[in-house]
């Protein structure tokens, strides 16, 4: 393998230092941009960083022991004001691509450490117990005994859990653990090969009550299969704004609880004038995260593939101004003609973008479309679709909820109203 030197001219999109060399672009982990460094390489473009000759003046020492070995997180040798900014940039970078070239500026919010209330976790026997952490990059699993990223009481949760996870008879070999951290306390779901037998549910039923989980899951590893409640020993409650509802397991939520109320704060500004009678269609609306603070504006009729979320939501919103629709808007989407009845589309797609949605959007007679995206290239592909037919950039808000690493989430509001559009550039 070839030993160069390289200086490090940016960033890529995952958060990798970039680098030149005899007409190549190369991608180096673990370098931040103006560091002089020693890498080697082989037939790809990925080089390994040997040794850092000259540290960039940004180079800041990582805040985790476990950093280049855990994948969770990766740009952890830049300061956080300067990640965020970086991530302003590429989606900056996204508008422009999709043709908007007169941006306005953008606001910006990052969250705390020790905030995020979710995670998604690999488990692994080996000799002696269980490995529970986050992969490696492209690799195994790495016990997670240090994060400076999940909320102090998630960590906490960990020892124990690995430890229940340790004496179960069905976990032979690797499993998935999901745990969020809802108002009333942690919501884990474990996927195994096998399902529990008796013993098994018995020891989760022990530990819930030790740790005061409310519910414990099961779903399995590789197979359609709805997810099992192994344990429930109370009610499993989350809030949003004034609506209180028992969301099902695996539910999807924002991060942290900071970038939550960022991101509907952030979308209830760039709502129109409206009035409570206007029409706000929210599509991809899971279990309620925006149709809460978007119900205190108008009537929302909530739209969303995901039943049992759909289902929550509407035993949740009981009297209030919420009609929540389940309806699969990957395989049945909203015409144009249907969407013509918004006075305001909001939307929060998964992280491929709107997918058949977004033409009959675009087409749409609605003036003002809001759109939340986690995913730049998504974004900027979607984006495209609505300038065609005749939509500008009106705003856009960037939110870092995801600290140390490559992902993003963004807040645009695209608008055909002439008005709106002059309040801004004047």
């Amino acid at each position: 393998m070839p030993v160069i030197d390289v200086g490090i001219v940016g960033l890529g999109a995952t958060g990798d230092g970039l680098a030149h060399s005899d007409g190549e672009t190369l991608f180096v982990p673990g370098a931040v941009p103006g560091d002089l460094v020693r890498v080697h390489r082989d037939t790809s473009r990925i080089a390994v960083l040997e040794e850092i000759l000259e540290p960039s003046p940004e180079r800041v020492q990582p805040v985790c022991s476990l950093f280049g070995q855990c994948g969770g997180c990766s740009t952890q040798a830049l300061p956080l004001p300067a990640l965020l900014e970086w991530k302003v940039s590429r989606v900056e970078h996204a508008l422009i691509q999709a043709g908007f070239n007169n941006l306005p500026a953008p606001s910006a919010f990052q969250v705390s450490p020790l905030s995020r209330r979710r995670i998604d976790l690999a488990a692994r026997r080996v000799p002696g117990g269980v490995i529970l952490g986050l992969h490696r990059r492209h690799g195994d699993p790495v016990d997670m005994t240090e994060c400076h990223v999940i909320e102090p009481a998630l960590f906490a949760l960990l020892t124990p859990l690995r430890a229940v996870l340790a004496n179960l008879g069905a976990l032979t070999g690797d499993a998935d653990v999901q745990v969020n951290m809802l108002d009333s306390g942690p919501d884990i779901v474990i996927a195994t090969d096998k399902n529990f037998e008796a013993a098994d549910r018995a020891k989760l039923a022990a530990f819930a009550k030790q740790q005061n989980i409310p519910r414990v899951s099961w779903q399995p590893r590789r197979k359609a299969q709805p997810i099992e409640t192994v344990v429930q020993q109370g009610p499993v409650k989350i809030h949003f704004g004034d609506i209180t509802l028992s969301p099902p397991p695996n539910v999807f939520l924002q991060a942290t609880r900071e970038s939550e109320h960022a991101i509907g704060d952030a979308v209830v500004e760039a709502l129109p004038a409206l009035n409570r009678r206007d029409p706000i269609f929210e599509l991809y609306a899971g279990c309620g995260t925006l149709t809460a603070p978007l119900s205190t504006k108008g009537r929302v009729l909530a739209y969303d593939g995901a039943t049992e979320a759909i289902a929550a939501l509407k035993s949740g919103a009981g009297g209030q101004r919420i009609e929540a629709i389940a309806r699969d808007l990957s395989r049945q989407p909203l015409l144009a003609k249907d969407l013509a009845k918004a006075r305001v589309i909001v939307l929060d797609p998964p992280h491929a973008g709107a997918g058949p949605q977004i033409q009959p959007l675009a087409e749409s007679q609605c003036k003002d479309i809001i759109y939340v995206s986690c995913n730049p290239k998504a974004l900027e592909k979607d984006a495209q679709s609505l300038r065609k037919t005749g939509y500008d950039v009106l705003s856009w808000h960037v939110v870092d909820q995801f600290l140390w690493s490559s992902e993003v989430e963004v807040i645009v509001a695209f608008t055909k109203d002439s008005k709106r559009l002059a309040r801004r550039r004047s």
